[in-house]
């Protein structure tokens, strides 16, 4: 079965991954990459997740890699500002699998991140929060999640083939530098000084 040839995207890390054998598309904070060719989508993870969403029948599938904003103020404003901005992150990644030619009611999401790598830098468990509203969102949005790797003490690094739906997931055991935790904290910061977006229509 051919695949469509084209692809939305907001991930302008390409490159041709030698280990592989294949085209590949990097992830990083606040992006996504939804595509229908046979390809694979790489990103790595701290406190932030990702979502793995595809239709198993066209191969149509894509990833994003986000984080809740910790907000300011009151109890209530961050959790309102958190869902307002965790729901645009995931409503933009169906909207662009269905724009293509998914069924959205065939979706099936595998979840990743969540790890407690920005303990003592912020006043909440982001990457536990992360984990949460991840899983209640797929569970509001009744797309199925047939796979969950969350929370613990490790960063991951996750491969994802859309067409296929396989994913690896390594975890990261061993870091020698701090890039993870650091672009996470700049992200942290982006997402304090920065408008959440509006609402998005979602496309049934």
């Amino acid at each position: 079965m051919s695949r469509p040839g084209f692809e939305e995207v907001l991930a302008p890390n390409h490159y041709f991954d030698r280990n592989f054998n294949t085209e590949a598309a990097k992830i990083l904070p606040g992006e996504y990459y939804v595509t229908g060719r046979d390809m694979l989508l790489v990103t790595v993870l701290g406190s932030c997740v990702a979502a793995c969403i595809r239709d198993p029948r066209t191969g149509i599938g894509g990833m994003n890699h986000f984080m809740l904003p910790e907000g300011g103020g009151d109890q209530h404003d961050m959790l309102s500002s958190s869902a307002r901005y965790g729901g645009y992150a995931m409503e933009v990644l169906v909207n662009q699998l269905v724009k293509l030619g998914a069924n959205r009611n065939r979706l099936e999401a595998k979840v990743f991140g969540g790890a407690a790598v920005l303990r003592g830098f912020t006043t909440v468990n982001i990457g536990e929060m992360n984990s949460e509203f991840v899983l209640d969102y797929l569970r509001t949005e009744r797309i199925r999640v047939v796979a969950d790797d969350l929370k613990g003490p490790y960063p991951r690094k996750v491969y994802f083939y859309p067409a296929s739906g396989r994913v690896m997931v390594r975890k990261l055991k061993s870091v020698h530098n701090n890039t993870i935790i650091d672009r996470e904290k700049d992200y942290g910061q982006r997402l304090r000084t920065t408008p959440i977006a509006g609402d998005v229509e979602l496309f049934s």
